[in-house]
């Protein structure tokens, strides 16, 4: 049993002596060598009074955006409002999953969620055409559902037809429905 624990010792110290530290690593230098910055030269400072707050900045900034009251009553053209009037009641839980979309001549997905987003709920589109590539929530007003793009502006209404029907167009008049 003596010979096991004298290799097993000896094991051991060849071991260690395999961590003790080389001398050839002492050369590695080890500390970042960062040069300083030279000066860079900056153009001229100049300097002016700031307008007054109180006069009138209507050049200045934007107009802020107005709500389109007829996208959001129904009142758009001739048709949709023939289509209001004959349009189903909409539940906004009911509209939310996977869609398949008609737009003019192409089809796509839309896919439409309960997450808040602005005014409305989030939703989406996939592989769209036209209007539609830029919808990025929708809404339920009255017996319509309103498309918005990403900043919030409507860009279709549509109206229950039936259980899992909807139709309605864009805003360039482009015919839009929505089924499962």
């Amino acid at each position: 049993m003596r010979v096991v624990h004298v290799a097993g010792g000896l094991m051991m110290a060849l071991a260690l002596a395999g961590c003790q530290r080389t001398s050839s690593m002492d050369s590695v230098n080890t500390q970042q060598n960062i040069q300083p910055l030279e000066a860079q030269p900056i153009g001229t400072v100049s300097s002016s009074q700031l307008p007054d707050p109180t006069t009138d900045t209507s050049g200045q900034f934007p107009d802020k955006p107005t709500t389109d009251t007829a996208m959001a009553t129904g009142t758009g053209a001739a048709g949709d409002t023939a289509a209001a009037a004959a349009g189903l009641d909409v539940k906004k839980e009911a509209m939310v999953g996977n869609w398949k979309v008609a737009n003019g001549a192409s089809s796509c997905d839309m896919f439409l969620t309960l997450t808040n987003l602005g005014s409305g709920s989030r939703g989406g589109t996939r592989g769209c055409a036209g209007e539609l590539t830029a919808m990025g929530s929708w809404e339920v007003a009255g017996k319509q559902v309103v498309l918005k793009d990403r900043n919030g502006s409507p860009i279709a209404r549509l109206y229950k037809t039936a259980d899992t029907q909807f139709r309605g167009t864009t805003n360039s008049g482009q015919p839009v429905s929505l089924s499962r």
